[in-house]
């Protein structure tokens, strides 16, 4: 028997619990079996039910998978089912394959989305008007972690698909069968949420290192049959590309890294997504080879170029906060200088310290530029949303040099307009834009147009430019619009850039 030691009527104590066994509070804990499974749960229902998952709330995902994701659809279909509604959906963006959460917004579970871009289907229909009851929000990657610092964005649960993990909750992306490399989105919805769901293919053994999502985040775990298909994680903007005029765009984009004033020893880069882009690091070796100089470090969304110079050696370091293939996947595993970042690390202007604050060069793609060096990455000609804010207006407002990548004119739509029919990206952050026709340098940047001239490169005016496409393909008609305002455009600090209003039918 064991004597109270506690003073019965002590004010000082008052509102504070007596101790009442050394597992009263922890019950879980008498039994190993019960300890160490606490957090498995046998069904995504019953996950959803433990976290009080209800009407009206928010609910969060990342997009490592892409196009093979397998993990929104699946929740979606369960909480419809479950008769939830209202709710906010929350993925760090969204693809093609998401095309079925139309029909949720139809049936009233989804109502409110915040997304960095959207493609395929489900932005055909939200851009069409009638749909989505409250406009779209679309943020950067930065501007994501933003919102949730700033406290607009909170998810109520964050489901999570990793491919392998421990039965503590202890995750990374680069072991198991369906791997996808960084979970750099994915850190910030376990900071964020109120609760933390993992769906994942397999339970290891734990310790299961290097863990990227730790278990002191992670709430529940359930055990599906798929959370992706890492096949389908580099096509669309994260494809490799074999176009003659890309490969033309991503030589002289390289031409441009070379001679505009910071290709020395020690430089840091990032190439975005697109073909042109991406491609660029292609070029980059041989001269980096020839001038004797390394990069100190890479920042991505990483593809297989980025890696191949780091094996060669001539990049010494590289921050990944996406993988866009399986061979940065991977070299994750495989190279201790090759490690994840969080969203809130690589981009958010709020963060203590961002990667992109520190980075020389960036090349970025681009839907539309305008005759001020504007960007639109969201929506194309013919007003539809077939993109994403994705990072570009977070890298370009921390590099040193801005580098745009677009052919003059795609599928006969001149890509240098007038004014830019959405915003993205402001002009002020951007340097240099790259065509196959040639190079137009932002008129506040005069010493990096010098250096390229005195290199021998081809360097005219964007209005120059912009004359010859309508030369060939001329003036485009205006995109007609109705007054429903679709979706809201959001700088990366959570300011308002722009609208996007319904096409007109």
């Amino acid at each position: 028997m064991t004597i109270s030691r506690i003073p019965a009527d002590a004010p000082e104590l008052e509102g504070l619990t007596p101790f009442g066994g050394w597992a009263a509070r922890t019950p879980y804990l008498r039994d190993e079996e019960a300890k160490r499974r606490r957090k498995v749960v046998g069904s995504l229902r019953e996950a959803i039910i433990r976290t009080g998952l209800k009407s009206g709330d928010t609910i969060s995902f990342h997009h490592h998978f892409r196009e093979g994701d397998k993990v929104i659809l699946r929740v979606l279909g369960e909480v419809a089912a479950m008769g939830i509604r209202d709710l906010t959906l929350a993925g760090s963006s969204l693809n093609a394959c998401h095309a079925g959460i139309a029909e949720h917004i139809r049936q009233g579970v989804v109502t409110r989305i915040y997304t960095s871009g959207m493609r395929g289907r489900l932005a055909e229909s939200i851009s069409r008007g009638g749909l989505l009851p409250h406009p779209l929000m679309i943020h950067s990657h930065g501007g994501r972690v933003a919102l949730m610092q700033l406290g607009e964005l909170r998810p109520t649960v964050a489901f999570l698909g990793v491919s392998a993990c421990d039965e503590y909750g202890n995750a990374n992306g680069i072991s198991g069968k369906s791997r996808c490399g960084s979970l750099g989105y994915a850190l910030t919805d376990t900071e964020f949420a109120q609760n933390v769901v993992l769906l994942t293919e397999e339970i290891v053994p734990f310790p299961h290192t290097p863990a990227v999502i730790r278990q002191d985040r992670v709430d529940y775990i359930v055990v599906v049959d798929g959370v992706g298909d890492p096949t389908k994680i580099n096509v669309g903007a994260a494809r490799i590309t074999k176009n003659p005029r890309d490969l033309l765009i991503a030589r002289l984009a390289a031409d441009v890294i070379e001679h505009g004033g910071y290709f020395e020893d020690g430089f840091s880069v990032q190439t975005g997504s697109g073909g042109a882009s991406t491609a660029a690091t292609t070029f980059l070796g041989s001269r980096m080879t020839r001038r004797g100089i390394r990069a100190r470090w890479a920042l991505g969304g990483t593809t297989a170029g980025i890696v191949a110079l780091h094996e060669q050696g001539l990049i010494d370091r590289v921050l990944d906060v996406q993988s866009f293939d399986a061979v940065a996947a991977g070299s994750l595993a495989a190279n201790p200088r090759h490690t994840v970042i969080s969203a809130n690390e690589y981009a958010s202007p709020f963060a203590k310290a961002a990667c992109v604050d520190e980075l020389d060069i960036v090349i970025l793609s681009a839907l539309e530029i305008d005759l001020d060096f504007n960007v639109n990455v969201l929506t194309g000609s013919d007003g539809l949303m077939m993109g994403a804010s994705g990072g570009h207006c977070d890298t370009a407002a921390g590099a040193k040099l801005v580098i745009v990548v677009a052919p003059l004119i795609r599928t006969r739509i001149p890509t240098i307009v007038e004014r830019v029919t959405t915003l993205v990206t402001p002009g002020e952050n951007v340097d240099v834009l790259v065509t196959e026709y040639g190079i137009a340098v932002n008129p506040r940047r005069p010493e990096v147009a010098a250096r390229l001239s005195d290199a021998g490169l081809k360097v005219g005016t964007i209005q120059n430019l912009y004359q010859r496409a309508l030369d060939i393909s001329g003036k485009p008609q205006q995109v007609e619009t109705t007054d429903e305002i679709v979706g809201i455009v959001r700088y990366r600090d959570g300011s308002v850039l722009d609208v996007v209003r319904a096409v007109a039918p």
